[in-house]
C-alpha cells in the first residue's frame, strides 16, 4: 500500500502544466490510446493496465474519454468485459478503437489475440450493448491472429483494419456490426519493424496495431512508430520510415524503454483536430514498466514528399506551453482555420499562406509574469500587424505590432516589441491584419518570450 501511494503522490505531482504528457495521471494505467474527433470533441478509447506491479500484461477493462483542449479530459465509460460477448471479468482486454456514424457510436475491442468485437451506443456515456453476442472477427476468419483493430472512414465507408505481421483490411456495412467484404491482406512492400530493423527477420516483418490515416490524399498504414505510404487505402503500401529517432526525446523520457528499443510498444494512432495534426501512442518511460504503461500525445508534420518528420517526445505535450522552455514554435498551434504547415529550406517547419484576418491559437502558456518582450521570427512578404488577443481572436486585444519587410528577400528576421505583464498562465491567440487584397502576408518560424 505505501508503495501504491508514494507511486500515486508523484504521478499526481506530475500531472500539471509542465508535464502534459502522460495526457492522464501516470497511475491511470492508461494504454493504447485511439483518438477520433467529432464536431470539435476528441473522443479517445484506450485499455486499462490494471497494476504497476504487474509482471505480464494484466489489462482488465477498456475506457472512453473526450476532450476539448487535448488537456482536461473527462471519463465518459468503463467499459468491462462483463458487458460484451466475454461475459466474465477478464484481463487480456487488448486494444480497442471506435468510430460514429450517423450520430450512433460502435467501440470495436480485442478479446485478447483471439477476436474482436463490437458494442454500440447512442452517447459515449452509454449504455453500450453487444449487437452480436459474438465476435465480429474470429480466430481462423483469416491467416493473422484477428485483434488490435483500427477503424477509418473514407469516401463515406468504414473500412476495419486488424492483426499482427501481416494485416488485413475489410470494409464494413452500413450498420457497423458486420463485414461488407471478404477481409483483403495488404501488401507492404519492404516492411521493417521493431524486430525486424535491418529488413532480415521475414516471421515477424512488422508488428501489431495497425492503423490508417488519410491526409491530403495519401493514405498511411502504420504500426506504433512506423509506417508505409499507399494511393489507395487497399494498397500495396511503401514502407517509409520510423517517426522516432534518437533525437526525438526530452531529457528523462528516452529511458527506460522496451527491450528492443524505444520503437517497440508504441500503439496509438494518429488523428486531425483544428487544422493539426497529432500521434497519441503508448510510452512507459515514467513509469518503468512496460506492463503498466501511459498514453502520450505529440505534434505530427509532413514533409514536402508527404512523409512523416520525427516527432518530438517530451513532458509538455501538447494544447499547453512553456516560455521558459526556448522558443515555440508556429507550426505547433491549436487552432489555426485556413492554415498551411510548410517544410522550410533547414528541415524544419513554419506557418505559411497567412492572411487577412487569419489567426493562430497557442493556449496555456505559462511561465509568462517575468516576461517584458516577444520576439516573432518571421519572413515577412507584405506590411502586416500582428494582434495579440486573450484566447480567441473575439478575445481581449492585449498588443498590436506592425512588421514591415528588412533587406534579404524572402529571409526570416526577427522582430522584437515589449510585452504586456502576465500574472498566470495565459491563453493567446495571434491575428494577422494586412492588405486584403494581398495574399502570403508572411511566414511564421517561431515566437520567443524575453
Amino acid at each position: 500500500m505505501k508503495k501504491f501511494f508514494l507511486f500515486l503522490i508523484v504521478g499526481i505531482f506530475q500531472f500539471n502544466v509542465y508535464n502534459q504528457n502522460p495526457i492522464l495521471p501516470v497511475q491511470a494505467g492508461i494504454t493504447d490510446p485511439h483518438i477520433h474527433v467529432y464536431d470539435g470533441v476528441a473522443y479517445m478509447t484506450a485499455c486499462h493496465d490494471s497494476s504497476i506491479d504487474s509482471k505480464w500484461f494484466s489489462i482488465n477493462y477498456w475506457v472512453m474519454y473526450s476532450s476539448t483542449d487535448l488537456v482536461n479530459w473527462k471519463l465518459e465509460y468503463t467499459l468491462h468485459p462483463e458487458e460484451t460477448f466475454i461475459g466474465k471479468p477478464y484481463n487480456q482486454c487488448w486494444a480497442t478503437d471506435f468510430a460514429k456514424k450517423d450520430g450512433r457510436f460502435y467501440w470495436y475491442f480485442s478479446q485478447h489475440n483471439l477476436a474482436i468485437g463490437v458494442m454500440t451506443a447512442e452517447s459515449p456515456g452509454g449504455p453500450w450493448r453487444d449487437p452480436l453476442g459474438k465476435p465480429l472477427l474470429k480466430q481462423g476468419d483469416v491467416p493473422t491472429d484477428p485483434y488490435d483493430p483500427g477503424v477509418v472512414e473514407y469516401d463515406g465507408n468504414y473500412y476495419i483494419v486488424f492483426g499482427v505481421w501481416n494485416y488485413y483490411i475489410a470494409r464494413l456495412n452500413d450498420d457497423m456490426i458486420s463485414l461488407a467484404e471478404k477481409p483483403r491482406k495488404i501488401i507492404i512492400n519492404n516492411p521493417r519493424g521493431p524486430y525486424n530493423l535491418d529488413g532480415m527477420n521475414k516471421k515477424h516483418p512488422t508488428d501489431d496495431k495497425p492503423y490508417i490515416h488519410i491526409c491530403k490524399d495519401k493514405f498511411y498504414l502504420s504500426w506504433g512508430c512506423f509506417y508505409a505510404m499507399s494511393d489507395n487505402i487497399y494498397g500495396p503500401y511503401d514502407y517509409k520510415d520510423a517517426i522516432l529517432n534518437d533525437s526525438s526525446f526530452a531529457e528523462g523520457y528516452k529511458e527506460p524503454t522496451w527491450p528492443n528499443g524505444f520503437r517497440q510498444g508504441r500503439h496509438g494512432s494518429f488523428f486531425e483536430m483544428n487544422n493539426q495534426w497529432y500521434f497519441s501512442y503508448d510510452d512507459m518511460s515514467q513509469t518503468g514498466n512496460r506492463f503498466f504503461r501511459s498514453a502520450f500525445i505529440s505534434y505530427v508534420h509532413y514533409k514536402k514528399n508527404g512523409e512523416i518528420a520525427p516527432i518530438r517526445v517530451d513532458g509538455i505535450g501538447v494544447g499547453q506551453y512553456d516560455a521558459n522552455k526556448g522558443s515555440i514554435e508556429a507550426e505547433d498551434y491549436f487552432n489555426a482555420p485556413k492554415m498551411n504547415i510548410i517544410e522550410t529550406n533547414d528541415g524544419g517547419f513554419a506557418v505559411a499562406k497567412i492572411n487577412n484576418d487569419f489567426f493562430l491559437t497557442y493556449p496555456n502558456i505559462d511561465g509568462l509574469s517575468q516576461k517584458s518582450k516577444i520576439e516573432f521570427n518571421v519572413t515577412v512578404l507584405e506590411k502586416v500587424t500582428i494582434e495579440v488577443h486573450q484566447d480567441s481572436p473575439n478575445g481581449k486585444k492585449l498588443a498590436s505590432y506592425r512588421l514591415h519587410k528588412r533587406a534579404g528577400k524572402d529571409l526570416p528576421h526577427l522582430y522584437v516589441f515589449d510585452f504586456p505583464e502576465q500574472k498566470k498562465t495565459t491563453s493567446l491567440c495571434f491575428v494577422f491584419k494586412g492588405n486584403k487584397n494581398k495574399k502570403d502576408l508572411l511566414i511564421f518560424d517561431s515566437f520567443l518570450f524575453k
